[in-house]
C-alpha cells in the first residue's frame, strides 16, 4: 500500500509532529513499507496457531504489599533525604506543571 505524502502528513499533525519536507518523504517510505509488510502478514494461514502472549516462560513475581509502622527516627532519615529539603513538613520537589 503506498501512502500519499498528504496522508503522512495529515497523521504527523494528529500526533503533532512537525516534519521538515526531507522527513516526509522518509516517512512516507516507511511508513508505506510497513503497511506492505502488514499485507504479507495477513497472508499467513495461522489457522492452526494458538494464540500465544508470552513466549520465554517469564511469570511475575508477586509478593504481599505489607504496611510497616516506622519509629520516629526512621521517618526522620526519611525525610532528611528530600533533594530539595521540606517545607510545611512536606516534601518539597520542583514544580511538574506551568
Amino acid at each position: 500500500m503506498q501512502l500519499k505524502k498528504e496522508e503522512v502528513q495529515h497523521v504527523a499533525d494528529l500526533a503533532r509532529l512537525e516534519l521538515t519536507e526531507e522527513e516526509l518523504e522518509i516517512m512516507t517510505g516507511q511508513l508505506s513499507g510497513i503497511l506492505n509488510y502488514i499485507d504479507q502478514l495477513k497472508e499467513v494461514d495461522t489457522n492452526n496457531v494458538e494464540p500465544t502472549a508470552q513466549v520465554t516462560g517469564l511469570v511475575d513475581v508477586f509478593r504481599v504489599d505489607e504496611a510497616e509502622d516506622w519509629d520516629e527516627l526512621q521517618i526522620e532519615k526519611a525525610l532528611s533525604q528530600a533533594p530539595q529539603g521540606l517545607e510545611n513538613n512536606q516534601i518539597k520537589v520542583k514544580k511538574v506543571l506551568e
